[in-house]
């Protein structure tokens, strides 16, 4: 067992060693974003299905708590967290529509859309994507393997080279870490 443990450590270390190599500015861009957007009033709206609406919760819950730093909250929300909304919008629509049907009712100029999916290809989240494009916000995807169709309807594309989701999934808690520590570093 210990030799399996230590080999799945280090399949996990060596995506995030690709992605430090591959990402590096994507990272970068999307920080600023995000800086930018909070310094003009602007709020960060995050969403993803599964592991991805947990990472969507878990950013949402860093930067409008902390992350590091003692500090006044930040704007945040993630689509995720009310499943009377979810089920509404499923049942009377359809899933597809989930977090496009959000963004149009709170999405703002300044605001950032972050969409999660470990493939890439979700459906509802590259609808909402590209929903907040046509809205003017800008958006980041977290993705990983090709991207995925994510990938291509963002303006800013993080994508962690592998295909196994459970590294993909832990390399974007790394992400999100980053870029909480860059938004406060920035701002506070």
């Amino acid at each position: 067992m210990k030799k399996k443990i230590e080999s799945i450590l280090e399949e996990s270390i060596s995506v995030k060693k690709g992605l430090m190599a591959s990402q590096l500015d994507a990272i970068e861009k999307a920080a600023g974003a995000i800086i930018k957007s909070l310094k003009s009033g602007g709020k960060v709206i995050i969403f993803g299905n599964g592991g991805s609406a947990a990472d969507s919760q878990h950013m949402a819950a860093e930067l409008v708590g902390k992350f590091l730093k003692e500090r006044k909250g930040l704007p945040a929300v993630a689509l995720t967290s009310n499943t009377s909304i979810l089920t509404a919008i499923a049942n009377d629509y359809s899933y597809d529509e989930v977090f496009s049907r959000q963004l149009d009712a709170i999405a703002g100029n300044n605001d950032i859309a972050v969409g999660i999916s470990t493939s890439g290809n979700a459906k509802n989240v590259i609808r909402a994507v590209e929903f907040a494009n046509k809205k003017g916000l800008t958006t980041i995807a977290l993705t990983g393997r090709d991207g995925g169709g994510l990938a291509k309807v963002a303006k800013i594309s993080i994508i962690v080279p592998s295909g196994s989701t459970p590294r993909i999934q832990e390399a974007h808690v790394s992400v999100v870490h980053v870029l909480c520590q860059m938004v406060e570093e920035a701002l506070f």
